[in-house]
């Protein structure tokens, strides 16, 4: 008997973990119903007794049997929808009571995202989950998902899909198979679902042949455009995992059998995604330093914050762990001379965000609730972090420039903290602040550690990153994901976090061009009409329309140009701000043609 025999969800969990963001979830209709929300069979009952009670029929104890009796057909869900309702936007209506929640049915907790939702959600936070392939009409995934903070790419129509991101650049892919409820475009009858358009083929294909499938909630029997894309798929390159309750259907075995899927046999889904999504979160947690460690560094840290007379306690805190990083970092563990190796690269990246993850934890608390006496600390640190790092000169560059990373990412912490917290004139003082380095010329921090301008930053380099290999920004997505999984320690749950980071990485930007006067942006724009004119490190603003639309006019509003410049960013001039979301919206638009 060997260790794992009952206990198949754990060499799942292990494979979740090991190949973070390979696995895609396949959710039918068994998930909404745990939420209230009928399954096709009860919606195609509740047809036939709602045309029967029209008809003037007494209630009957079989409604299936009542109508094999009067037809001499079996009740069939299509066939109902396409007597009651010719076009697909009377199907739809029809649809909508059966889905949206009333507000007596949000009182109870029903039509709402389910534990199941809710631990799918938080594999897809950790980045272990990326791609969510649905039956369902309802939007109890996306409200899931955006309850931890995710906003997802959502196909659920073919100029969805025409229009969306990229699969490999988007942290969430949610692939709505047979539609949205609330667009008329659904496919419900037999005729709708015996073919997939061409383009959701082709990313059916791609999503089998690329990723291992987690499959729970789906008869299997049915969807023949769906069970047509497994039977085409032969590729064994990952496991299928399928989460049944009871033994498989004769439709779903052959498919299972096809794909050579391992069954787990469960009592629901809700028990099942919360087993799972607990047990890949213990194995990541041993991988890194004990969270209860790291929530004491934290508490403390914020509660010698709170007073000034434990100032001393307070810089000592900071001491020790800066020490026990800079240990870790000399120890051996990231020997200079290895050879290049992608997997090793992607190992080190994780190293050193697990060793630096309580100071920039702390970093950040500073950040958000210090009163600017913390900052000579904080420069300190970084200055710390990043000479001994430099101090190590012969070996492979790519290994000798990712040295400094627990740099940037405490610098990155301590920024965004600011950020939230708008305390304008510390951010500007941090990212204009200058220190001497060893061998070369002062440098200020935001050209030190800000993205490209950072020795470690090339784009290259961090397009090795699973997912991120065709990634326009990938150093600032990746940073996104790290400071995403931090944030509850000084920023909070915030469905905004994600503009928080990029108003932070604009505002960097902008204090990166003040080593441009005035008089020489005036110049170079007015012999530039068409491209950018100053060079400046951009992050994901420059192709995440959304957030650069909101942010460009948010530096345009009286309040925010006042606060900025009084802050000393834009060398306090209107029209130097002026000429950085000119040169901004050059560069995006650059950005968008490549």
């Amino acid at each position: 008997m060997t260790l794992l025999k009952d206990d198949p969800p754990t060499p799942l969990a292990f494979s979740i973990n090991e190949n973070r963001g390979v696995f895609a979830v396949l959710l039918g209709s068994g998930l909404s119903r745990t939420a209230g929300i009928p399954t096709g069979w009860e919606i195609t009952l509740d047809l036939v007794r709602r045309l029967a009670s029209a008809q003037g029929v007494t209630e009957q104890p079989d409604w299936a049997a009542w109508h094999r009796d009067r037809t001499g057909l079996e009740p069939n869900y299509s066939n109902l929808l396409e007597e009651i309702a010719s076009s697909p936007d009377e199907r739809r209506a029809i649809l909508h009571r059966y889905i949206e929640p009333d507000a007596q049915e949000r009182e109870e907790g029903r039509k709402v995202p389910t534990k199941a939702h809710h631990a799918i959600a938080k594999m897809v936070r950790s980045g272990h989950i990326r791609v969510i392939i649905t039956t369902n009409f309802d939007r109890l995934m996306e409200n899931a998902l955006r309850e931890q903070g995710i906003e997802p790419t959502v196909i659920a129509s073919v100029d969805a899909l025409a229009g969306a991101e990229p699969l490999t650049h988007s942290r969430c892919y949610l692939f709505k198979l047979h539609g949205d409820y609330k667009d008329a475009r659904i496919l419900n009858t037999d005729q709708e679902l015996s073919d997939y358009p061409e383009s959701y083929n082709r990313l059916l294909d791609r999503i089998l042949d690329e990723h291992g499938l987690i499959i729970c909630g789906w008869s299997g029997e049915w969807d023949h455009a769906l069970r047509a894309a497994f039977l085409r798929a032969p590729n064994r390159r990952y496991p299928v995992y399928w989460a049944a309750r009871g033994s498989l259907g004769s439709g779903a075995q052959e498919l299972a059998n096809h794909r050579a899927a391992k069954t787990i046999p469960v009592a629901g889904a809700d028990e099942f995604f919360h087993a799972l999504q607990q047990r890949v979160e213990t194995l990541e947690q041993n991988q890194r330093q004990n969270p209860q460690s790291i929530d004491l560094l934290v508490n403390s840290t914020k509660r010698y914050l709170a007073k000034s007379e434990y100032r001393i306690q307070l810089d000592e805190l900071f001491a020790q762990e800066t020490e026990r990083v800079l240990a870790q970092c000399d120890g051996g563990q990231f020997p200079p001379h290895s050879p290049w190796d992608q997997n090793e690269f992607r190992s080190r990246v994780q190293q050193y965000e697990a060793l630096v993850e309580p100071l920039a934890r702390m970093a950040g608390v500073l950040g958000r609730w210090g009163d600017g006496h913390e900052l000579p600390l904080i420069l300190d640190i970084l200055r710390s972090l990043y000479l001994t790092a430099e101090r190590v000169r012969d070996g492979l560059s790519i290994w000798l420039n990712l040295r400094s990373y627990p740099a940037v990412l405490v610098f990155t912490a301590y920024g965004i903290g600011l950020t939230r917290s708008q305390r304008w004139q510390t951010l500007h003082t941090l990212l204009s602040t200058t220190w001497p380095q060893e061998y070369r010329a002062s440098k200020r921090v935001v050209s030190t550690l800000f993205l490209s301008e950072w020795k470690g930053g090339q784009k290259e380099a961090w397009n090795q990153l699973e997912g991120l290999d065709r990634r326009k920004t990938p150093l600032s997505d990746h940073l996104l994901t790290v400071m995403m999984d931090w944030r509850s320690s000084f920023v909070g749950i915030s469905s905004e976090f994600e503009l928080v980071f990029d108003r932070f990485e604009m505002l960097a930007t902008l204090a990166y061009l003040e080593e441009n006067s005035l008089e020489a942006l005036e110049q170079a724009a007015a012999n530039n009409q068409i491209n950018m004119f100053a060079r400046m490190p951009v992050g994901r603003t420059a192709w995440h329309e959304a957030s650069a639309t909101l942010l460009t006019q948010e530096l345009q509003t009286e309040a925010t140009i006042k606060a900025l410049l009084q802050a000393g960013f834009a060398q306090n001039s209107p029209r130097f701000l002026d000429l950085f979301i000119d040169n901004f919206s050059r560069f995006a638009k650059y950005m968008s043609w490549r």
